[in-house]
């Protein structure tokens, strides 16, 4: 008989077989990819006032609704997509989330077009490094950093919304530019290991 590995003690995980699996194989793994990153803030911006959890309940709503966040087509997204969102159930309905989401497409293919990799952007506010924590207790692991308040002001500054410092702590959390699993956790060795040198 084998034993459940000790997670972080996030409210509301444990026996939730998706909550469990995201912090088992995503959260905190750290996110190379331009598309994939923006995808998450975007989530993020959404989740904003609400539990991850409802989020994460959603995503393959938002995935189907937002056209897999290609920036491309939700850059074109107009007046009738506006209205579609607003009528579909499976997501998150806010005009400001929606326009923010629409808006920060056009925002990261600007970005591309004049050169600057959303990646390397982002990167760049922890010189290309995971920054490793060893937290012992959830409640010593903070809701933001003066890293996070940086990316937020240059976020901020380039157009994006719903890019507060927590927002985009928590959006560091999870795409691994941090290392914020509890020392106890199963995950904090692995993550640990998947990070550059």
């Amino acid at each position: 008989m084998t034993s459940d590995p000790i997670r972080c003690g996030w409210r509301g995980m444990a026996g939730d077989p998706l909550y469990e699996a995201y912090h088992d194989t995503e959260w905190g793994v750290p996110e190379y990819d331009s598309r994939a990153l923006w995808e998450k803030l975007v989530l993020d911006g959404f989740q904003a006032g609400l539990a991850w959890i409802t989020i994460l309940r959603k995503r393959d709503a938002f995935r189907a609704a937002f056209a897999d966040f290609d920036p491309e087509q939700v850059a074109r997204f107009g007046e009738a997509d506006r209205a579609r969102l607003m009528a579909d159930a499976g997501i998150v309905r806010s005009n400001g989330k929606i326009d923010a989401a629409i808006a920060g497409a056009r925002i990261y293919l600007d970005m591309r077009d004049k050169g600057e990799d959303f990646s390397q952007f982002l990167w760049s506010f922890t010189n290309g490094t995971v920054i490793q924590n060893s937290w012992e207790r959830i409640d010593q692991v903070p809701a933001q950093t003066r890293v996070a308040e940086e990316m937020s002001k240059a976020l901020k500054a380039k157009g994006y919304k719903f890019v507060g410092p927590v927002i985009v702590y928590a959006f560091m959390q999870a795409t691994g530019f941090v290392n914020d699993h509890l020392t106890s956790c199963h995950r904090h060795a692995q993550v640990r290991r998947m990070s550059p040198s």
